[in-house]
């Protein structure tokens, strides 16, 4: 695919989890520009309808399509296994999610076959991940035992901060120790804000295979787009743009706990300019420098 280097790739999230696909994109991509969009006044995605997902998931899209992006990364488990095809159907531009990548990755990295899934409520609902892990084990002739929970407050817990917090740890063991019995050796973080659970998990379930879906899905990205990177990294926070629908007051330090680079307060829009003028907000926006 021929692409523009001077057309930047969108990434939208329910909140700041897809923070953590950014940096993976920006470690395969650093020369690239990237505009990120939060939607972190309807946060969380996970415990609402398919129909409320769809139309959060086009506004989003809209959003970024403004600023002239020449791909869109659904940076959220949820939108991805509920709006994902709705929004490339709906896209001019190509639109991948998280779900297919982490899936085929899973697969590839289990050696027994025991897998287990975690995210949110809706994404563990869809069993899109099921659906994707099975239909790949089947085409490889690998066999795959599936085992899915929904960990809700786990999303709140990285919004809030509270990752070290000793709630944090009593609530995981509660989510997490049906797995033990499972006898997994791989785990598909399904919710971008997980991988900043990786040592609380581990401390859980200790020697087994994390599958971040922002690494796969950078990867899929990086390739679908043709991208050799020249490697310059220096400065890439000037050539990122940073938005979302309410203030989160600890969005500056998890992004740099995700980044590792302090980035600029990101710019606040109503959900207003969602519902009803998304890409006229962000074509004037886009008219700022990186």
């Amino acid at each position: 695919m021929k692409t523009d280097a001077n057309q930047p790739i969108g990434v939208f999230d329910s909140g700041v989890g897809g923070l953590t696909v950014l940096k993976h994109l920006i470690q395969e991509m650093p020369d690239e520009q990237f505009v990120y969009l939060g939607d972190t006044a309807r946060v969380p995605y996970g415990n609402k309808s398919k129909q409320t997902i769809e139309h959060y998931t086009i506004q989003c899209i809209d959003f970024l399509l403004g600023f002239n992006v020449k791909a869109i990364v659904i940076a959220c488990n949820t939108a991805s296994a509920l709006a994902l095809e709705i929004a490339q159907k709906h896209s001019p531009i190509p639109i991948i999610g998280m779900i297919e990548p982490a899936a085929h990755y899973a697969i590839e990295s289990s050696l027994s076959g025991n897998i287990g899934i975690i995210g949110t409520r809706a994404t563990i609902h869809s069993q899109a991940y099921e659906k994707a892990i099975q239909t790949y084990a089947d085409t490889i002739h690998k066999e795959a035992h599936i085992t899915s929970i929904a960990c809700p407050l786990f999303v709140p817990i990285v919004e809030e901060d509270w990752v070290n917090h000793p709630a944090a740890l009593l609530i995981a063991k509660e989510y997490l120790s049906p797995l033990i019995s499972k006898k997994i050796d791989t785990l598909v973080l399904g919710c971008t804000h997980y991988p900043l659970l990786k040592e609380l998990i581990t401390n859980i379930l200790p020697d087994i295979t994390l599958i971040d879906c922002g690494y796969t899905a950078s990867k899929i990205m990086t390739k679908m787009l043709g991208i050799h990177s020249n490697q310059d990294s220096s400065s890439i926070s000037k050539r990122i743009q940073l938005f979302t629908t309410d203030t989160v007051h600890s969005f500056n330090v998890i992004a740099e706990r995700c980044l590792g680079f302090t980035l600029q307060d990101p710019i606040n829009i109503t959900t207003e300019v969602l519902e009803h003028h998304p890409s006229e907000y962000a074509k004037q926006s886009a008219s700022v420098k990186y």
